[in-house]
C-alpha cells in the first residue's frame, strides 16, 4: 500500500474514494430527476382533464385518430394521484413507459455510484421489438375493438 500526498492509503492502481467524484457522477442522472419530477408535479397540479390547459394533440384533431401519446398527460396526471387504474385507461402504454423510466434511472445511478459506465446499448431486435410495439398498440387502440385503450 501507498499513502498519497494527503495521507490517504491506496493500493497500487486504485483511486481513494473520493465523495466528491461520486457526488459530480450523481449530478446529471440528478439533474434529470429533477426535470421528470418538476413535469410531473406541473402535471399534477394543472388537470389536464379540464379544458384549456395544454394543446389537443393535433393528429387526434385531424384525423381521429389516437396517437401513442394520446391520453399520456391525463395518465400522468392520474398517476400522480395514485388512481393507477385510470392511469391504465387514459394511457397503458404510458404506464409501461413510467416504470421503465425508474428502472433505467435506478440502474444509471447504481452504476454511477458504482464508478461504471452508464451506455444502455440496445440492439437492432430490441429496438424493432420496441417500435412493433408502439405500432401494435397505436393501431389496436384506434380499431373498434380497442376501444378499452382509448384514453
Amino acid at each position: 500500500m501507498n499513502a498519497d500526498s494527503q495521507g490517504t492509503s491506496t493500493t497500487p492502481g486504485t483511486q481513494p474514494s473520493d465523495a466528491g467524484s461520486v457526488l459530480g457522477r450523481l449530478a446529471v442522472p440528478a439533474g434529470v430527476l429533477a426535470a421528470v419530477a418538476g413535469a410531473f408535479a406541473y402535471v399534477g397540479t394543472v388537470d389536464p382533464n379540464q379544458p384549456g390547459h395544454y394543446p389537443v394533440c393535433p393528429l387526434l384533431r385531424l384525423t381521429g385518430i389516437y396517437c401513442p401519446g394520446c391520453g399520456g398527460l391525463r395518465s400522468a396526471h392520474a398517476f400522480i394521484h395514485g388512481d393507477f387504474v385510470t392511469a391504465l385507461g387514459d394511457n397503458a402504454l404510458a404506464v409501461v413507459g413510467y416504470f421503465a423510466f425508474a428502472v433505467v434511472w435506478t440502474v444509471w445511478v447504481v452504476r454511477a455510484v458504482r464508478g461504471r459506465p452508464t451506455r444502455i446499448v440496445l440492439g437492432t431486435v430490441q429496438l424493432w421489438s420496441l417500435g412493433v410495439l408502439v405500432l401494435v398498440f397505436t393501431v389496436v387502440r384506434n380499431l373498434p375493438f380497442g376501444g378499452w385503450l382509448h384514453p
